[in-house]
């Protein structure tokens, strides 16, 4: 059933295994090149995309799509590949995803989703954020956008298919990459510089 787009919910997932993708961008000719992705042109980049989904997912996991999916295709064709891809899809709208993408038959559509899933609370975005909310707390921070430019830290993770081998990731395995990562976010670092100050 498709849901009205609002700006935030919360998701406990059925059973099965919970996926975190983003940054497709499906039918993007420009993101071969921007990227630095190892594909000839569009038509392989789809093709070879969605049988990298569709090898891990299985119709009743859910995942989690941290928005620009696609850019660049007919909302026939559009609707084409979303149809091909399996599991229960949530989008979380990134800067390039139009009509032909929102309108898609999700589980979900919002600007940020909080997933519980591997024993953790994720508050998942399209953006990189800075601070969020539950960070002090021990909550996760997932999101897309930077096509892994940006480093990741102890409890964020940029989960866009450029940094997971052009697959979706286990959330367990995203967890694993943060856990692996000793930087703390910006927001925590700073709050224990400034209990080093008081301390000294």
């Amino acid at each position: 059933m498709k849901l009205n787009r609002t700006h935030h919910i919360n998701l406990t997932p059925p059973k099965g295994t919970v996926w975190l993708t983003g940054d497709t961008h499906f039918g993007h000719a420009g993101s071969i090149a921007q990227s630095k992705r190892p594909f000839r042109d569009v038509a392989e980049m789809d093709r070879l995309l969605i049988e990298a989904w569709n090898s891990c997912v299985r119709a009743n996991d859910t995942v989690i799509h941290a928005g620009d999916f696609e850019w660049g295709h007919t909302p026939e064709r559009a609707a084409q590949i979303f149809q091909a891809l399996k599991g229960r899809k949530h989008l979380i709208v990134g800067n390039h995803d139009r009509a032909r993408v929102t309108d898609l038959p999700w589980e979900s559509v919002q600007e940020r989703l909080t997933v519980h899933a591997g024993g953790r609370r994720i508050v998942c975005d399209h953006y990189p954020m800075r601070a969020w909310p539950g960070a002090f707390r021990g909550v996760l921070h997932v999101h897309g956008h930077t096509h892994g430019s940006l480093p990741g830290t102890s409890q964020s993770c940029d989960v866009g298919v450029d940094c997971w081998g052009y697959a979706p990731a286990r959330v367990e395995d995203v967890i694993a990459r943060m856990e692996a990562t000793p930087n703390l976010p910006e927001e925590r670092l700073r709050a224990a510089d400034r209990e080093a100050e008081d301390d000294a």
